[in-house]
């Protein structure tokens, strides 16, 4: 057994007290996400014409895409199953899907993380179920 010699441990910890921490002080400090981060999926539904392509392009099938109306739709999105890798927006032709910089997604109940996007005629709501 080796022993460790106290002058080295005591110049290590002295040497700590005097660095600036390397971690952030999430979560009282917002976190900054890099340009390009990937983070959940928003629809438009104004945007949307149904073609579904995005739901054959999710590798999680994380997306159901259904008909609300003449022209409108609506989706469905599960974050709980998605892998943010964002085939789903580079997919859609009309750019109906976009990703944003949100990643505080953790929830207690599994139902919450299904996002339900429902078509209306001007606007567009989000529902966390």
């Amino acid at each position: 057994m080796k022993m460790i010699r106290p002058g080295k441990m005591i110049r290590e910890v002295l040497g700590s007290l005097l660095k600036k921490p390397v971690t952030t002080r999430y979560p009282h400090v917002k976190a900054q996400v890099p340009e390009g981060f990937r983070g959940e999926v928003k629809f438009y539904a104004q945007k949307c014409i149904g073609c579904k392509l995005c739901m054959k392009d999710c590798p999680a099938a994380a997306i159901t895409i259904r008909e609300a109306g003449v022209k409108k739709f609506e989706a469905e999105i599960d974050l709980g199953k998605c892998i943010f890798c964002a085939q789903c927006v580079d997919s859609c032709p009309r750019k109906a899907l976009a990703v944003t910089g949100g990643f505080e997604l953790a929830q207690l109940d599994k139902m919450k993380l299904k996002v339900i996007s429902h078509a209306e005629p001007q606007t567009n709501t989000q529902e966390r179920t």
